[in-house]
């Protein structure tokens, strides 16, 4: 496990996400991240993310990623995808990924993710509940 990071997901390279230079082609390191992502969520908070979502409680949707192409990935590769929230706020939070093929960094990630109202179309106030679930997970201070 990376240093400060309590969480990874891995996922094998398919035939489908290369490219024609025979590496993966850059747009699948985004869904590597949301798959680990999504992971993430459902090891700190259960198997309840849809229900949280269909009940309007807990919707995440990407504000931003920034992604550092470091090495290339390739075919049959076994890669792990770090996931860790670093900041969070009241409607929004931070995570960091770094993905890497035998502890070699690849790929690093910083990504913002903002709690969203489909009713309303905006941001809205993460649940008690949940930031603290990812606080005392991520071991994050209360401020």
């Amino acid at each position: 496990m990376l240093h400060n990071y309590h969480f990874s997901f891995p996922i094998r390279v398919r035939y489908s996400e290369i490219d024609g230079q025979k590496i993966v082609f850059n747009a699948h390191y985004s869904t590597y991240i949301d798959i680990a992502t999504t992971e993430y969520f459902r090891h700190v908070l259960g198997d309840r993310l849809q229900k949280l979502a269909e009940d309007q409680l807990f919707d995440p949707v990407l504000r931003k990623i920034t992604i550092e192409f470091i090495k290339p990935a390739k075919l049959d590769d076994l890669l792990d995808v770090y996931c860790r929230i670093t900041k969070i706020g009241q409607s929004s939070f931070q995570l960091d990924h770094t993905i890497t093929r035998n502890e070699e960094t690849l790929v690093k990630a910083e990504v913002i993710q903002v709690n969203f109202d489909s009713t309303t179309g905006h941001a809205k106030a993460i649940p008690q509940e949940i930031k603290q679930a990812i606080i005392i997970f991520e071991k994050l201070s209360d401020h």
